[in-house]
């Protein structure tokens, strides 16, 4: 369950968390810039996917960025999330056929199995709205961890202009007490769930023993 192509290729390899250095430790994992887009990794022993799938979710960020800082030449602020194969894509295009053009190029990708496209078409978002996103960010995940009855690592959020994206392998409950507590957050404008739904005893199944 967050950043984002291609407006400066000299921009250098940033992790997020450098965005919110004092919780360092509510982030599920790091965001990557690459030439301007941006894509995200998880910690490999607290997420619910193989670390298989971890690889290739890794795998499919960095060639989908590729793709598109040579079909999109420097068009555009996109940040491109993969979990569990299924792409994410958010940020800012400048036209439609840009936005085809990304969503396209992203399912051709190998090992992804579906996107979803939630690229607005308008120019590019300022510096302030990306750090309001990341200081909402740090806020959705400081409400997970404080939650008791949630895995707080279970979520992966993506935050882009105000609305919030959630994804993750999730029972019922737990997308449900999510998605309370982002719309909890002050500043959060929309709450978009792109889970996984699993079942309460596939969630037994994947705990560690004790």
């Amino acid at each position: 369950m967050t950043r984002n192509a291609f407006s400066s290729l000299g921009r250098s390899w940033i992790c997020a968390g450098l965005l919110a250095a004092a919780v360092p430790a509510l982030f599920s994992g790091c965001a990557v810039v690459l030439g301007g887009a941006v894509v995200g990794s998880s910690l490999v022993f607290t997420d619910r996917r193989t670390s298989g799938i971890q690889l290739e979710d890794q795998g499919i960020e960095l060639k989908a960025a590729s793709r598109l800082r040579e079909l999109l030449a420097g068009r555009g602020n996109i940040s491109i999330t993969s979990y569990n194969r299924v792409v994410l894509l958010t940020g800012e295009v400048p036209n439609e056929a840009d936005r085809a053009t990304a969503e396209q190029a992203v399912a051709r990708v190998e090992n992804v199995r579906s996107s979803v496209n939630e690229l607005a078409v308008m120019g590019n978002s300022a510096l302030t709205s990306r750090s309001a996103d990341a200081v909402l960010l740090s806020k959705i995940k400081a409400q997970y961890v404080d939650a008791a009855d949630l895995q707080a690592n279970a979520i992966k959020v993506v935050v882009e202009r105000g609305n919030a994206y959630l994804l993750g392998r999730v029972t019922e409950r737990e997308a449900g007490r999510a998605t309370e507590l982002t719309r909890s957050v002050g500043g959060v404008l929309k709450v978009i769930r792109v889970f996984e739904t699993i079942s309460e005893a596939d969630l037994a199944a994947l705990q560690p023993r004790k």
